[in-house]
């Protein structure tokens, strides 16, 4: 098994304006092995914008695949061919997205409609990343959109997909209903079936499938592994609860040792890689807005973090200074 195959086994979902590159790097602070995903990049913005920008990593984040979203097979086999020289894990297409913007450039989940089109696409990608021996191609995808019939749409996108050489299928295990719903109503208004994504992977055994939708605790994870999903991907409980969420994933999913997750260790990296970057500490911050959750503190910790990460003289030192007030609090309160 390769080795992102093996980080497969749990991976962070990509998501619109949450997992950037700060957020990345915090993620793989709390799990060495997990394997963790951009947010969506467009194939046009790929070939004709910023590239460094849009594409740029930190190498700590690895395993580390991109997410791209299109449906010109031209535009994405250029788009792949640029991203090789980023030296990404995995090259994964956007076929789950229900958002506005993404139907009025006719991909994301409304692909779910086009599987012939989606298997000319990957064809395309899976040709250029060869050529530049670059990464695998995968797909995330839904069980289907509007008036499709789950059962039906489901099995009809992976056998034409997969007969494309996809082998590596992440799942959202709800319908996306194009019509009448937003996507934030999209991630949680449209049932769940796990039952027909474990159907499905059940009758497709030499196919590589993760779990999407739904999962917020670690014992949700390695239930669904055991019952036979070769990865999980987890979302917002990554992003709004990732101590709790990824500070245990290196040993109860990967079997590697334990860990003493030290919350001042991870602060002060933090701070050496603000002091590094470019970006305003607020661009950083708001991602460890949920680091404490559960915890005694972290109220202060949020409240002094989100008053003073926005302020002309925010710094690096400010992760600090909101950890300090924490702690100041709850001795006073001991």
């Amino acid at each position: 098994m390769s080795a992102v195959r093996a980080a497969a086994r749990l991976s962070v979902a990509p998501m619109m304006e949450w997992t950037t590159p700060h957020c990345r790097f915090f993620h793989r602070l709390l799990t060495r092995h997990a394997l963790l995903y951009t947010e969506m990049v467009t194939a046009p913005a790929v070939v004709h914008g910023d590239r460094k920008r849009l594409l740029g990593y930190s190498p700590e984040e690895h395993p580390v695949a991109l997410q791209l979203g299109g449906s010109d097979p031209v535009l994405l086999a250029e788009a792949v061919r640029i991203a090789c020289g980023f030296g990404y894990d995995e090259i994964n297409l956007n076929v789950g997205c229900p958002s506005d913007r993404v139907q009025n450039g006719s991909f994301g989940a409304c692909l779910m409609r086009e599987p012939e089109l989606v298997a000319r696409c990957v064809e395309a990608m899976a040709v250029a990343s060869n050529a530049q021996g670059g990464p695998e191609i995968t797909v995330k995808c839904r069980i289907g959109v509007d008036d499709q019939v789950p059962a039906v749409a489901l099995r009809d996108f992976i056998a034409t997909v997969s007969g494309a050489g996809v082998s590596r299928f992440a799942v959202h295990a709800r319908m996306a209903w194009l019509q009448g719903l937003s996507p934030k109503e999209n991630r949680t208004i449209p049932p769940l079936d796990y039952d027909l994504v474990r159907q499905v992977r059940a009758e497709n055994p030499s196919l590589h499938i993760s779990l999407n939708g739904g999962i917020d605790t670690i014992d949700a994870v390695v239930a669904h592994l055991d019952d036979g999903f070769d990865g999980v991907m987890i979302g917002r409980a990554a992003y709004h609860d990732p101590v709790r969420m990824l500070g245990q994933v290196d040993q109860r999913v990967f079997g590697a040792p334990a860990r003493n997750i030290n919350a001042r260790d991870i602060i002060e990296a933090m701070v050496e890689y603000a002091a590094r970057s470019d970006a305003p500490v607020k661009a950083i911050g708001r991602h460890m807005l949920g680091m404490f959750g559960g915890q005694h503190g972290a109220k202060i910790w949020r409240r002094t973090l989100s008053e003073t990460m926005h302020l002309p003289e925010a710094g690096p030192h400010t992760l600090i200074n909101a950890y300090e007030a924490m702690n100041r609090r709850a001795v006073v309160h001991a």
